[in-house]
């Protein structure tokens, strides 16, 4: 038995490390997921959709959070501090909630973690180097990216909202705070970053990378 049990970890391992899609042995695409939390049962989920899902949104929260980091160790004793601070508690409550769906639902992170911890960084922090503007800019661009990317999970969802409820409210939640921090950094003056549009541009191209990348690895 514990010889059986082992080549089971070892080939997961395996699968794992080298970046596999599949499913182990007896892993249903498509299973019952009880909430502990709430109690919601989802019947019948196809794991193909919540595995990118879930996968593409933990990442991208977690960048989100990197890229915040950043901006606090350049600008976080200036008079705008709180403003990012702010913003970052918020993504802080929604990385913790996709840590909590990734095992919930039994998904494994993308294989980019790594790259994403310090590009992340690099970004909030190089943009915030540019000044308060620079930061905003950043914010503008990337928020307005993940609100994109969250309406067209949204519609995919409604095709079955009943079966996905609790996922829907949870995404809608966190793709209208997305909204509130694009707001906030139109309000401090994101627009007067030095070739804003430029900037903007080039951001929102590496967003997009960055998404199709992590929903497949």
């Amino acid at each position: 038995m514990v010889g059986c049990e082992g080549a089971i970890v070892a080939s997961l391992l395996r699968r794992l490390c080298s970046g596999a899609r599949s499913f182990p042995s007896g892993y249903a695409r498509s299973a019952s997921i009880r909430f502990c939390s709430t109690g919601k049962t989802y019947e019948k989920i196809s794991h193909a959709t919540i595995d990118r899902i879930i996968r593409v949104d933990h990442a991208g929260e977690y960048g989100a959070n990197r890229i915040y980091a950043g901006q606090m160790a350049v600008l976080g004793r200036t008079n705008v501090g709180p403003v990012i601070q702010k913003m970052w508690d918020q993504e802080k409550a929604h990385l913790k909630k996709f840590n909590e769906l990734m095992v919930t639902f039994r998904v494994r992170p993308t294989i980019l973690m790594p790259f994403w911890n310090v590009m992340g960084f690099v970004l909030g922090a190089g943009t915030a180097l540019l000044g308060k503007e620079g930061a905003m800019a950043c914010t503008v661009a990337i928020e307005e990216s993940i609100a994109h990317h969250y309406n067209n999970q949204i519609r995919t969802l409604m095709e079955d909202p009943k079966k996905y409820e609790e996922l829907l409210q949870i995404i809608k939640k966190f793709r209208d705070e997305e909204l509130e921090h694009h707001d906030t950094g139109l309000d401090h003056d994101a627009e007067l970053a030095p070739a804003y549009t430029i900037l903007k541009g080039a951001i929102q191209v590496g967003c997009r990378a960055a998404i199709y990348l992590s929903e497949r690895i």
